[in-house]
């Protein structure tokens, strides 16, 4: 019996090395936000805002939103979750988030896809990897923009950790 290497887990197109500065990813799945992702983060993490939880205020209200509103950190790792299959499947390391931004609202039933663009692939301080940075973006069904962002991620070196 042969045994199993880390690399047979991963994809063969993502390491360090296939990153190109410039290139776009429109990741593969999208991901329909259901009430109990939204409703039991913002339970857990003690969010106070009722507009994340309470269905009757938000009736209540009307107007724009009528409905509970998806809690924006759900957003945010939705989307990176999203993108990690193509950008982080040979990570070692998430080095930072930046530039965040939730530019649209997202309420329970939407459909959140995401996209990724390279703006920099550098070396790292350690000769097995390096450092890529990516520009995220999540669009709802309506192709509406609602969250963008900035991830460096530290990667493997296909050099170093792929099959000799």
């Amino acid at each position: 019996m042969s045994a199993i290497k880390t690399s047979d887990w991963t994809g063969n197109d993502n390491y360090f090395e296939d990153f190109e500065t410039g290139a776009v990813y429109r990741h593969a799945r999208g991901k329909t936000i259901e009430a109990i992702d939204n409703v039991q983060i913002t339970n857990l993490v003690m969010n106070t805002a009722e507009g994340h939880f309470n269905e009757d205020i938000m009736k209540k209200r009307g107007g724009m939103f009528d409905q509970r509103i998806q809690f924006g950190g759900i957003n945010i790792a939705m989307v990176v979750g999203l993108a990690a299959q193509d950008t982080a499947e040979n990570a070692l390391a998430e080095l930072g988030m930046d530039k965040i931004r939730l530019k649209a609202p997202v309420v329970h039933g939407d459909t959140l896809y995401a996209y990724s663009q390279v703006l920099a692939v550098e070396d790292g301080d350690r000769e097995d990897a390096g450092v890529v940075t990516f520009h995220h973006w999540g669009v709802n069904q309506d192709d509406k923009v609602v969250f963008e962002g900035e991830r460096r991620v530290l990667i493997k070196r296909r050099s170093h950790w792929g099959d000799k």
